[in-house]
């Protein structure tokens, strides 16, 4: 069975089709039509034509996206690419191709990657988390994406921070409505947004991890975000005591975090002693598309 995965992102969006034992075929890349509901339909419906064109067959089609589908009326929800939202995705999708398409959000499809070859393969439960433009979380169990009866389970970015200092309250809006989200602090925006209100400077998150080697400003954000980060992370393991914590997006790629954070996340773990692994991804940019590829 030939498989497709699309990862539908904010900026891009990217198109892999896979044979039945998992080796890529096919692989495109493309900007995501910024705020345009009906080109992105048709972009999406245009690479998979593309794809199977290419590949002389027709594939299973899955596909990955920010935020989710509401159970209830089968409309997107939840999505920072704000064009999705009140929109039946699924529906004009299967209508455009003629076919059924599962949909999962993005962060379900990363936890499902690393949780299946990936870096944590092998673990019975794993959480997904993808630090980006958002921050996003998916649960995986026994090779298996948990959507919940709410198709949230895994959003911790919408939770308030756990334990705030009197400085991180209330916290800055929320495209959700509320303020002080995990997502508002441990963002890459939310990153760059702290480093700006502390120091003055305007720096991207990028730049910001870049001059932590030789900038005291740099370092202590950094050391901030850390801080933060363990935090969130505690609260996670108190709640489904993962065996493996898997970290995606740009700011995965810092590596002190995998020896910071756990160092740590104790404090707040409620536990004498945490076995649980933090680990940086497998696939990398590959995760959500590969992913949403092995919805099927």
């Amino acid at each position: 069975m030939l498989r497709i995965g699309i990862d539908l992102g904010g900026t891009k969006t990217e198109i892999a089709a896979f044979a039945a034992h998992g080796a890529e075929l096919v692989r495109r890349r493309e900007p995501t039509p910024s705020g345009n509901y009906q080109a992105t339909l048709a972009l999406i419906a245009r690479l998979i034509h593309d794809a199977e064109q290419t590949l002389g067959a027709t594939a299973t089609i899955g596909i990955g996206t920010p935020g989710a589908l509401s159970p209830s009326t089968g409309v997107m929800r939840n999505s920072n690419s704000t064009c999705l939202n009140q929109q039946p995705l699924k529906k004009d999708l299967q209508h455009k191709l003629g076919r059924e398409v599962r949909l999962a959000n993005d962060a379900n499809c990363f936890a499902l990657s690393e949780a299946v070859g990936g870096a944590a393969a092998g673990a019975t439960l794993v959480f997904g988390v993808i630090l980006g433009t958002g921050v996003g979380g998916g649960i995986v169990i026994n090779g298996k994406v948990i959507d919940g009866p709410n198709a949230i389970a895994g959003e911790g970015g919408h939770n308030p921070l756990p334990w705030p200092a009197d400085d991180e309250r209330p916290g800055d809006a929320c495209y959700c409505g509320q303020l002080g989200c995990i997502e508002t602090f441990l963002s890459g925006p939310g990153l760059a947004r702290d480093h700006a209100r502390v120091t003055g400077s305007t720096l991207t998150a990028e730049d910001v991890t870049a001059q932590a080697m030789h900038n005291t400003q740099a370092t202590q954000t950094l050391a901030r975000y850390e801080h933060r980060l363990a935090r969130a992370l505690a609260s996670v393991i108190n709640v489904i005591d993962p065996e493996v914590i898997v970290l995606g997006g740009g700011l995965s790629n810092i590596q002190r975090l995998y020896t910071n954070v756990p160092a740590l996340w104790g404090k707040w773990v409620f536990s004498d002693a945490v076995r649980t692994r933090l680990v940086r991804n497998r696939h990398g940019d590959s995760s959500g598309v590969r992913g949403a590829a092995w919805l099927w």
